[in-house]
């Protein structure tokens, strides 16, 4: 660049280099860099508040007392007749307080499973304190009588008894005579198969001739007999075609041809005899 002197004479001074950062860039850059401390305080405080807001809620579920079991919130169904439901509370007394979140239920189905009688059961939370208890209980279908140990002490020594069985041949209770409207099933001592099969046809009947039978004997499984309580006797057979025997049974009771019949014969339920 040319400049010139009072006196005339010409001066080379060089270009003139504008500043490198103008006042308005300055001041950009400036707020830039605030707003990027700004973003990151509040990320920070956005974290912080997230973590202390889960902790909180992780303490209100899981450890305080806002959702504890209360066993008075406790509900208990399917208990039939042989499970006895202060038992069952008993299991569930044992969690009371604890949180509905950190109850493990599928333990808590497991410690019911070892009250006697309970065949099935199934535990859900009911919000925000109680519980459903639902229960399949091992309902007797049989009387089996049994003979006393002569080591039983007391009055029930050698006297005769009745155990109940469930379908599964699990003994579910004991009592001194057969309840009204359960048969009798006499098998050979410790014989599981022959028991199994007359369990297996108790279990296949209909509830109306299930109520009509008084007494179920069998000596081996091949040969169950049932004896009616109008003293009818019916020659089962196996357990097999069981739905087919009842139907014929069925038909020949109806039928006039077998009035005043003692004994009916369907162990051959497509060749049935009665006498």
């Amino acid at each position: 660049m040319t400049t010139y002197s009072a006196g005339g004479a010409s001066r080379y001074s060089g270009p003139v280099t504008p500043p490198v950062v103008s006042t308005s860039s300055a001041e950009r850059f400036a707020e830039r860099a605030r707003a990027r401390r700004n973003l990151a305080r509040r990320q920070v405080l956005l974290v912080t508040g997230s973590t202390v807001l889960a902790a909180a809620l992780g303490w209100l579920l899981f450890f305080s007392p806002v959702l504890a079991l209360d066993p008075a919130q406790v509900h208990v169904e399917g208990a039939g007749t042989v499970v006895a439901v202060d038992q069952v509370l008993g299991v569930v007394q044992a969690h009371a307080t604890t949180p509905l979140p950190r109850l493990d239920t599928v333990g808590l189905r497991d410690d019911v499973l070892e009250v006697p009688g309970v065949r099935e059961a199934r535990v859900t939370r009911e919000w925000p304190h109680g519980l459903a208890v639902v229960l399949v209980a091992r309902e007797p279908v049989a009387a089996v009588p049994e003979q006393v140990g002569a080591s039983t002490q007391g009055p029930e020594a050698g006297q005769p008894g009745f155990a109940l069985l469930d379908m599964d041949g699990v003994q579910v209770g004991r009592v001194d005579t057969p309840p009204e409207g359960l048969p009798v099933v006499d098998v050979p001592v410790g014989d599981k198969r022959t028991l199994g099969a007359v369990l297996s046809v108790l279990q296949q009947l209909p509830a109306d001739l299930l109520a009509q039978v008084g007494a179920v004997s069998a000596q081996t499984q091949d040969t169950v007999t049932m004896r009616l309580r109008d003293d009818v006797q019916v020659d089962w057979g196996s357990a097999s075609e069981t739905p087919l025997k009842v139907a014929v049974l069925a038909a020949l009771r109806a039928s006039s041809a077998a009035a005043g019949a003692t004994v009916i014969d369907v162990s051959a339920p497509r060749l049935p005899i009665t006498r």
